[in-house]
């Protein structure tokens, strides 16, 4: 087997563990011609998110509760077939997974504090709103005549 174009960052120092992916490749569908008959270029790329060690322990908790719907016994599997090499379906997958990854480990987003409008801009809101209406107003053709 031909070595990966290097360890797939996650985040930080924590890379993707080439020890624990699973590959399968079958037949791909779409174009190819009489290759595509012949060759496995479609790429399953799986890990199994529940036994690694891989990941420090709260990223592992964060990854399996945001992608529990993608999960089947603790697996996440990803498919690559938009290449006719299967080479190339093998970074696309892993890089797939890696990002994938990578946003479900992300800690939540700080809580929003609560600020208060300017007074400044509530006036000028209600000055606009104000303006607005009399424009508006002004249209009716009530008094024309």
């Amino acid at each position: 087997m031909d070595p990966m174009s290097g360890p797939y960052v996650i985040r930080g120092s924590v890379s993707l563990p080439e020890a624990e992916l699973l590959w399968r490749f079958s037949r791909s569908s779409g174009p190819g011609g009489q290759h595509v008959n012949t060759s496995d270029s479609q790429v399953e790329l799986r890990f199994d998110l529940a036994k690694t060690e891989a990941l420090p322990p709260v990223w592992k908790e964060r990854a399996l509760a945001k992608l529990a719907g993608r999960l089947a016994d603790g697996v996440i599997s990803v498919r690559a077939s938009e290449h006719r090499s299967q080479w190339r379906n093998r970074e696309t997958a892993a890089v797939r997974l890696a990002s994938l990854l990578a946003e479900a480990t992300a800690p939540p987003p700080k809580p929003r504090r609560a600020t208060r409008i300017p007074r400044g801009i509530n006036e000028r809101r209600l000055r606009e709103k104000k303006q607005r209406s009399d424009t508006k107003r002004g249209r009716s053709g009530r008094d024309w005549g």
